[in-house]
């Protein structure tokens, strides 16, 4: 998040993070999930990946594995002679979500939202989300929520 409410827009990679996003989010698409974060860190003689991915149903680890099966090669060539270790994750639970962008992976899964000047969250289903605003279904019915009104924002359960 940046300042005190989420932006709608990624956060950049850099250019290297970027080629390698390229390559893989193919890859993990064709498997029928999506590419939520990747984190790069590199060391000398070695490099560490960690891939958070989402799918509408859920995930285990029979789906982790498949896709870190899949993306092995392409890293392989991607970070050449360099010692990998791969991490593949799903959101998990409790995911917070960092940017208003990744709403777009939660569609249907249940979020709650601690909006500016409130007193507690708001829960419900994620019904939609754009460039401005999300839709949540409540208990007290459809409500639209403002990225400039979300001081935080989470998955929930």
């Amino acid at each position: 998040m940046s300042g005190r409410y989420v932006q709608y827009k990624a956060r950049e990679p850099d250019q290297d993070t970027a080629v390698i996003i390229g390559e893989l989010e193919p890859v993990i698409g064709g498997l029928g999930f999506s590419l939520v974060e990747m984190d790069l860190f590199r060391r000398k003689g070695s490099a560490q990946v960690r891939l958070i991915i989402s799918c509408p149903g859920t995930i285990g680890t029979d789906e982790l594995s498949r896709v870190h099966r899949a993306v092995l090669p392409r890293l392989e060539l991607a970070l050449e002679g360099k010692d990998l270790y791969i991490e593949v994750s799903s959101p998990g639970t409790d995911r917070l979500i960092k940017e208003g962008a990744e709403f777009r992976y939660y569609t249907g899964k249940a979020v709650k939202c601690w909006q500016t000047g409130a007193d507690n969250w708001k829960q419900g289903i994620l019904r939609g989300s754009d460039e401005e605003k999300i839709t949540l279904e409540t208990a007290e019915g459809i409500q639209t929520m403002n990225y400039k009104t979300i001081a935080k924002a989470k998955l929930d359960g």
